[in-house]
């Protein structure tokens, strides 16, 4: 098991991720702060990871949104097979649909029909 955490500005909540086998398990806020905290030490937890896990994130914001994108952009790569991610925190439904994102944080693919 390797983990990194974040300790949020003014807050006792800390953000964390931890690697247990091929599943990654996001916890506490994922902000801003959390996020560049938790990124440099997050790359090297990449290889190999199947399962992304969200259930545990108290609050996201577009910052984490992200990076929870980005992640499964990577993820999604370097892997033949589909990425599972478990999980949705609450706020994550409206961020994705403001940033045109599907369920499974991929871009929303949109045809625009010309005439």
């Amino acid at each position: 098991m390797v983990a990194c955490s974040s300790m949020t500005s003014n807050k006792s909540i800390e953000a964390s991720v931890v690697r247990t086998g091929e599943q990654l398990t996001f916890a506490g806020p994922l902000d801003r702060n959390a996020v560049t905290r938790l990124w440099p030490q997050l790359c090297s937890l990449l290889p190999g990871i199947r399962q992304l896990s969200i259930s545990d994130v108290s609050m996201i914001d577009s910052a984490g949104l992200a990076l929870l994108a980005e992640v499964m952009a990577q993820l999604r790569a370097q892997s033949a097979t589909p990425i599972e991610l478990l999980g949705e925190p609450n706020g994550i439904a409206e961020l994705c649909a403001a940033y045109r994102l599907a369920s499974d944080l991929d871009f929303v693919r949109s045809i625009i029909a010309t005439t």
